[in-house]
Formats: C-alpha cells, sequence, structure tokens
C-alpha cells in the first residue's frame, strides 16, 4: 500500500540520509520526498513510500524514532501517486475547461493532492457565527466519493484558511471561497493503528491558493452551489 510517512528531524547532513536508509531496511520503497518546513535547525520531511500491506507499520514506526533527533509525526495511508504543483494547473485546467461541474471536480481532486481521506464543499449560513452548535447548520453542496455520510464538520469560524482538529482526532483543512458562505473542507480521519498528522501550513496555503483561483474562474457559479434544484411548474 501507499503510505505517506512525515517526520520532524535535524536539519543537518547526513539525518535525511539515515531516515532513508531507515526506511529502505524497513522494507519501505520511496517514491517521493517533499520538504514542507526548514526553520531554526530542524526541517519537516514528507516521504511516500509503496509499504507491504503484510508488514507491520509500527516496525517501520520504532526504527525511525530511534535515530537521535527525528520524531514521527503521522503515518498514514495515501490516495493514489504522489502529486506535486504541477497537479495544481491541471486541475484549474480541468474546472475552467468544465466550470458546470468545477466545485465537484475540485472536491473530488483535493484528497488525492495533500493524502486526505475525503472533502466537502460545504455552504455556511450567514449568521453561523452566532449561532449555537452551529457546524450541524451548514448544507453540504458536494462530497467527496470517500466522504462519510453526513460527514462531520469542525466549527468554521472565523471563515479563513485554518488547520484544526477534532477531539475525535480527525485533522482538518479549511479553506473559504470568500463568496456564498462557500467553504472548502478536507480531513484526514485518524484509523488505528495508523495515525495521520495534521494539515501543515503548507498544505493549507497550497489548498487556499487553489481556492482562490477556482473562485477566479468560477465567479457566480459559487452561488449555486447548495442551492435547491429549481422544479418547472407547469
Amino acid at each position: 500500500m501507499l503510505l505517506r510517512v512525515r517526520v520532524t528531524l535535524p536539519d543537518r547532513p547526513g539525518t535525511l540520509g539515515q531516515v532513508a536508509r531507515t526506511l529502505g531496511v524497513a522494507g519501505a520503497d520511496i517514491v517521493q520526498v517533499v520538504v514542507l518546513e526548514r526553520l531554526g535547525g530542524r526541517a519537516v520531511d514528507d516521504f511516500t513510500v509503496v509499504w507491504p500491506g503484510a508488514a507491520q507499520v509500527e516496525r517501520l514506526m520504532a526504527g525511525l524514532a530511534a535515530i537521535p533527533g527525528v520524531r514521527v509525526d503521522g503515518v498514514w495511508r495515501a490516495i493514489g501517486a504522489p502529486t506535486t504543483t504541477g497537479q495544481d494547473a491541471e486541475l484549474l485546467a480541468q474546472i475552467a475547461a468544465n466550470p458546470t461541474d468545477g466545485v465537484a471536480t475540485l472536491v473530488d481532486a483535493v484528497p488525492g493532492l495533500v493524502a486526505a481521506d475525503w472533502a466537502v464543499a460545504a455552504v455556511v449560513p450567514l449568521d453561523w457565527a452566532s449561532r449555537s452548535g452551529g457546524a450541524g447548520e451548514a448544507t453540504i453542496g458536494y462530497a467527496s466519493w470517500r466522504a462519510p455520510a453526513p460527514p462531520a464538520l469542525p466549527e468554521v469560524t472565523p471563515l479563513r484558511a485554518r488547520a484544526l482538529t477534532s477531539p475525535a482526532g480527525t485533522h482538518y483543512a479549511v479553506t473559504p471561497f470568500g463568496r456564498a458562505g462557500l467553504v472548502l473542507v478536507v480531513a484526514r480521519d485518524r484509523t488505528e493503528p495508523l495515525a495521520a498528522a495534521a494539515f501543515h501550513t503548507t498544505e493549507v496555503d497550497r489548498l487556499a491558493q487553489l481556492v482562490r483561483a477556482g473562485a477566479v474562474i468560477l465567479g457566480d457559479r459559487l452561488d449555486l452551489v447548495g442551492a435547491p434544484p429549481v422544479t418547472s411548474v407547469t
């Protein structure tokens, strides 16, 4: 199976090589490495690896944790092949080519782009912030194929791009479209024995850029998301 492995490690020569060797010894075949952050002598890296399905993931995590200075932030199942920002432009081109299904196209694509489990486009009522327990009042405009029904949505106020985690351990990235109360919610579920990492700032920024660009392309079509279907009266 395809796994995403996130580690925080000392940003010094040799440490990345130790992590790569440990992954190889454990049986993981590395297919991509993405540096999410380098700050204060530390780095946060995402490894996408092919992992033998019958092998114990705990062995992989223990091997990484044994490297001095290395912390395992998460190991979780990835959907599809690893992607880079090159796929973002292709996704936006698909939205522009078929704007009628633009929001649905975006919602279906983003879980694969950021190794998430599911995504929805939710419409938040105008008085969302003043309601108690307002998260249950959102209308689901579109949901990706793996989204639960109904999806458990976090409290998204204030409406701004950010990451958050529910008490149950589900990680969310929330990004508003900037009109019509429409919000993109992307989720990583907690699935034992795997534990996904929270959405990194880099991932939230990437989603926000996609949403902003998609909003420019789709314009007034966003106002129709979540609206009741129009029926003709004869």
